[in-house]
């Protein structure tokens, strides 16, 4: 089997219609059929992502270092969701801070509550160390009180499915999903050809094999203890 990279998952399609296979040196210059080929993998890299915010692979753990006196921040540019509950504060030695998760409030509590901090840039007697984040509307997030320090703030969020491009670039799927892309892509192909009943069949295969995915990274149940039955009730049980 051949890599797993672009080139490697293009020439799976290739070879699954009877194409000739392409290599490094023409893979960049490729038209018709085969530009085509590149696109329809691509669409099926898209349509995963897009089916499912919250892979696991697009996992990113971000650290963002704040400036003193600066409240509103802008979100990564390949953020896709955010995870509000996990902002925190790293511990700092220098600045004398523990590890310090920050709690969530609305941007309509930021307003009604805290909006004159974020113009009131004259009194740093008002700056300190962050206690709460908040959405803002335009794609970003927001930290109260205004801090006092450089400290390093950590979130985690779940980018967005980029584009290959390179000959040799790798999807964030893991390689055991390679079908999976590929069916997905023959799908594409297909719909290019103008062959519908094929292009309806790897569809059902692409969406059952993104169904497989969800089943193992993603319907997943926390452990749940019932804690109702008291030690009390139990001895009362067993007495009676």
């Amino acid at each position: 089997m051949s890599a797993y990279n672009f080139l490697g998952l293009v020439n799976d399609v290739n070879r699954r219609l009877n194409e000739v296979e392409l290599t490094s040196v023409n893979f960049p210059s490729a038209t018709g059929f085969y530009s085509a080929s590149k696109d329809s993998i691509n669409s099926a890299l898209q349509y995963m992502g897009q089916n499912q915010f919250e892979w696991p692979f697009n996992h990113v753990l971000q650290e963002k270092t704040l400036t003193a006196g600066t409240i509103r921040y802008n979100y990564e540019s390949n953020a896709k969701t955010i995870d509000f509950d996990s902002f925190r504060i790293k511990r700092n030695d220098t600045f004398n801070n523990t590890t310090q998760k920050l709690r969530i409030i609305s941007y309509e509590d930021y307003l009604d509550n805290y909006l004159d901090d974020e113009y009131n840039t004259a009194n740093t007697s008002i700056r300190s160390l962050p206690k709460v984040v908040f959405r803002t509307p335009n794609q970003g997030f927001g930290v109260h009180p205004a801090p006092n320090n450089a400290y390093v703030l950590v979130y985690e969020y779940y980018k967005l499915t980029v584009d290959l491009a390179n000959a040799t670039d790798v999807p964030t799927f893991p390689e055991q999903f390679r079908s999976v892309i590929v069916d997905g892509a023959m799908y594409y192909a297909y719909t290019f050809r103008g062959n519908t009943q094929d292009a309806t069949l790897h569809l059902q295969k692409f969406d059952d094999g993104i169904k497989d995915m969800r089943t193992l990274y993603i319907n997943r149940y926390d452990y749940v203890r019932d804690t109702r039955i008291t030690r009390d009730t139990f001895v009362n049980m067993r007495v009676g």
